[in-house]
């Protein structure tokens, strides 16, 4: 796995620069689409696997994070990667537009909310860092926001990413694993996509005029993804700047992180404890004596 994830795992941003990532990157690899659905396939039951680990343990809990442009394809990559995983045990928040009463609260308040309980895989797609993105890149949103302006200066950004990083560390020191991909779509593909869905009815749904609006804005958002990346990437909650041109990969590449990152808590389930053992017992002579008196009553009968 660690040949899937470690070209592309940030943990110091010092040095990080985003043009050094090839969007286009399969390391190499060339394979068909059901080889690679193969493959994907294997990765997402190994995570179906521990993902039940997880859940009887109880201990840990896992946020994924899921930041991209358009049509990088977050919405596909969660769906394959976790297609395997018990939806009981997966909760999948999509952040649009804040409502006035999200405004209203501190700019991490609507995300911490949903921060996964123990046990349990919270996905976000789309995240807290749509502050520093989107909202950078627009600062009208900021306004919006009713900070009072003392605390909106030049180092507002620097700020706002210090707090995430923090953030980001307190959540690790309370059990939460946090991963954080960076589905990394060159500007060529990401018009060949829009084409696409304007070429097919069927995927017409999928396409605004606000998503050709925003590609205008391209370089301001590479710009604020290389300040994000560069500001919170650690050890503890890594970034991945997953080559995003070929799905195929991108999936490999989600899955194998995932499943590197869970299998390193090195999860077992739960011991039973003698007393649990003794009921476990009694209920079991409870069920083989319930199978006795059914036999008895329809030997009666006959």
């Amino acid at each position: 796995m660690k040949k899937y994830t470690d070209p592309f795992r940030v943990t110091n941003g010092s040095d990080f620069r985003l043009r050094d990532f090839d969007p286009g990157d399969t390391l190499g690899l060339k394979m068909g689409k059901q080889e690679a659905a193969q493959l994907l396939d294997r990765g997402s039951e190994w995570l179906a696997m521990e993902q039940d680990i997880l859940y009887a343990q109880d201990s840990w809990a896992l946020l994924l994070v899921f930041q991209a442009l358009d049509a990088a394809g977050k919405d596909g990559t969660i769906k394959h990667v976790m297609s395997r995983v018990n939806p009981q045990g997966c909760d999948v928040v999509s952040f649009k537009q804040p409502s006035n009463k999200e405004i209203s609260h501190d700019f991490l308040w609507r995300y911490a909310k949903n921060i996964p309980e123990r046990g349990r895989i919270g996905i976000f797609n789309r995240s807290y860092y749509e502050e520093v993105l989107v909202v950078r890149v627009h600062p009208e949103l900021l306004d919006a926001q009713k900070i009072p302006p003392r605390f909106v200066g030049k180092n507002v950004w620097e700020e706002r990413l210090a707090d995430i990083a923090r953030f980001e560390n307190y959540l690790m020191r309370q059990g939460v694993v946090v991963l954080k991909f960076y589905l990394n779509l060159s500007y060529e593909e990401q018009k060949k996509r829009f084409m696409r869905r304007l070429d097919k009815p069927e995927k017409n749904w999928k396409f605004s005029a606000s998503d050709v609006r925003e590609r205008r804005y391209w370089k301001d958002y590479m710009q604020a993804y290389d300040d994000a990346i560069r500001a919170t990437a650690s050890v503890e909650a890594p970034w991945f700047v997953v080559p995003a041109d070929n799905k195929w990969f991108t999936r490999l590449v989600v899955a194998a992180a995932i499943v590197e990152a869970v299998e390193k808590l090195d999860l077992t389930y739960p011991k039973i404890t003698p007393e649990k053992m003794k009921n476990l017992a009694a209920a079991r002579q409870e069920l083989e004596a319930e199978g006795t008196d059914t036999r008895k009553r329809r030997e009666e009968q006959k």
